[in-house]
C-alpha cells in the first residue's frame, strides 16, 4: 500500500502543476465569488442542491457544481462525466464562467479525490461543510484515518483562505472525530446533530430539532416553532437539511425562508427518486452504495414496508476496480432488510462482473431470497415481475448516472429511464 500511495503522490505533483496553470490562466476566479464547499461520504449532492435552492430563493445568483448537475444562474446541464469534481482546468473554467455571469455564490461538491489530487488547489473556499464520514474509497485511501485526513483538507484550505468574507465551518456532530473539523481559525463554527436534536451555533444560540415525524415517504419537523417539510424522505435527508439550515443561518437567511425553500424541492435526481407508474409499485432509484448509506436506506424501507405490509425487492451491485472489502458487507446489509435480493451488474470497469456479484453474494445470509442476474436490465425486469401492487422495488448504486462503465467504454444507461420503459411495456 505504501508503494501505491507513493505512486499516487508522484501523480499528484502533475495535478498540482495543472491546477496552478489553470488558476493563473483563468485569473484565480474564485476570489470573486463566495465559495461553499460540501464534502463527506454521503449526502453531498443533496446538501448542495438544498443550499443552492435556498440561496436562489433569497434572490442570489448562484452557481452549482455537483455529481448530478452544473448550474450557472438559469442555465443548467447534466453532469455526464461520472466525476464529482472534474479536473482543475474544467473547474476553474466553470468558476470563471460563473463570475462572468455575476454569480454571487458557488456551491461546490468537493470529493476526497479532488482534495488529494490538488484539483481544487487555488479555490478560495469561504464555507466548508462536512456531512459525514463512513467507509468508502478505501481502494484509494487505504485506511479510514487517511480518508478522514483528506476530508479535513477542505477545512484547512478554508481556514487559510485570504478572503475577507467570514470563514465558516459546518460539521455533522454525529460523525466520529467531528472535533477535528471545527477549526479555531474559523470565524464561526456550526455543529448539527440528529441524534442530539440540536444545531449548535458558536455563540451558544442553539436551535432545537422538534416533533420529527416520518410518514408516506415525507419528513416533517420543527425548529424554533417553524414547520419544515421535506418531500425527500429519510433521517439522512433531515441531516442534509440541517447542514443546509446551518449555511442559511450563517448567511442571515430566516428559518421561515429556509423552510419554504426546502419544501419546494420535490425530488433530487437519483436520490430517493420515485418512478411514477400505473401498476401501484413503489419504484425508487437511489445512489446509495456505501455500507452506511445502504444501512440507512434499508432501515427506512423496513419501517415503511412494515406499516404498509409490503415486500421489498432490492436490486443492486458494486463498482469494479474499487473497494472489494465492502462487497460482502453490503450483501449482508441488503439481505437483512429485503424480501428479495437481486444482485446485478453496476460499473464493472475492468473487473469480471460475475466475480463482483459472487463477492457480494458471500454476505447474503439467506440464499433462498437471492437472485444473481448479471444483465442489469433483466434484473430490473425480474424485480418488477416479482413485485405486486404496493410493494417496493428499490434500485441502488447508480442514481441519476447516464452511463455504465464497461472496461474503458461508457455505455449509455439510466436506471430511471430503463424502469420507465419496463413499466410502460408491462402496462396492463
Amino acid at each position: 500500500m505504501n508503494i501505491k500511495r507513493g505512486i499516487q503522490k508522484i501523480k499528484n505533483i502533475y495535478h498540482l502543476w495543472r491546477a496552478i496553470w489553470a488558476n493563473v490562466f483563468f485569473g484565480f476566479p474564485s476570489k470573486k465569488i463566495i465559495v461553499i464547499g460540501v464534502t463527506g461520504t454521503n449526502g453531498k449532492t443533496t446538501t448542495v442542491q438544498m443550499i443552492g435552492k435556498m440561496l436562489e430563493d433569497t434572490g442570489k445568483k448562484v452557481a452549482v457544481y455537483s455529481t448530478i448537475n452544473f448550474k450557472i444562474g438559469e442555465e443548467e446541464w447534466v453532469n455526464k462525466t461520472k466525476f464529482t469534481t472534474q479536473s482543475a482546468w474544467e473547474l476553474q473554467q466553470f468558476i470563471r464562467k460563473a463570475t462572468k455571469n455575476d454569480c454571487e455564490y458557488l456551491v461546490l461538491e468537493t470529493s476526497s479525490h479532488s482534495l488529494d489530487q490538488f484539483r481544487v488547489w487555488g479555490v478560495g473556499y469561504n464555507i466548508a461543510v462536512m456531512t459525514n464520514i463512513t467507509r468508502e474509497h478505501l481502494d484509494y485511501h487505504f485506511t479510514m484515518e487517511d480518508y478522514r485526513k483528506i476530508k479535513r483538507k477542505l477545512f484547512e484550505i478554508t481556514a487559510k483562505s485570504q478572503s475577507e468574507v467570514e470563514k465558516i465551518g459546518v460539521v455533522n456532530k454525529d460523525t466520529e472525530g467531528f472535533e477535528d473539523f471545527a477549526l479555531e481559525q474559523f470565524d464561526k463554527n456550526y455543529l448539527y446533530s440528529f441524534n442530539e436534536k440540536i444545531i449548535n451555533i458558536e455563540n451558544g444560540n442553539n436551535l432545537i430539532l422538534q416533533e420529527v415525524q416520518f410518514e408516506n415517504f415525507k419528513s416533517v419537523f420543527k425548529i424554533k416553532g417553524i414547520d419544515f417539510k421535506l418531500n425527500i424522505p429519510g433521517q439522512f435527508n433531515i441531516e442534509n437539511a440541517l447542514a443546509a439550515v446551518c449555511v442559511g443561518v450563517s448567511q442571515e437567511i430566516s428559518l421561515e425562508n429556509i423552510s419554504s425553500s426546502l419544501e419546494k424541492i420535490e425530488n433530487i435526481p437519483g436520490r430517493m427518486d420515485f418512478v411514477k407508474n400505473e401498476k401501484g409499485i413503489n419504484a425508487i432509484v437511489d445512489y446509495a452504495l456505501t455500507p452506511d448509506s445502504m444501512e440507512k436506506v434499508g432501515q427506512m424501507m423496513k419501517d415503511f414496508k412494515t406499516k404498509k405490509k409490503a415486500k421489498l425487492i432490492w436490486v443492486f451491485g458494486s463498482c469494479g476496480d474499487r473497494d472489494r472489502g465492502k462487497r460482502p458487507i453490503i450483501g449482508e446489509i441488503v439481505s437483512k432488510f429485503a424480501d428479495s435480493v437481486i444482485i446485478t451488474n453496476e460499473d464493472p470497469y475492468t473487473e469480471d462482473p460475475v466475480r463482483i456479484i459472487k463477492e457480494i453474494e458471500r454476505g447474503v445470509k439467506d440464499k433462498n431470497k437471492l437472485l444473481m442476474i448479471v444483465d442489469r436490465k433483466k434484473a430490473l425486469e425480474k424485480a418488477f415481475e416479482i413485485a405486486k401492487r404496493g410493494d417496493i422495488v428499490l434500485v441502488t448504486g447508480k442514481g441519476a448516472e447516464e452511463n455504465m462503465m464497461i472496461g474503458s467504454k461508457k455505455v449509455p444507461w439510466n436506471d430511471k429511464q430503463v424502469i420507465r420503459e419496463i413499466l410502460s411495456y408491462n402496462k396492463a
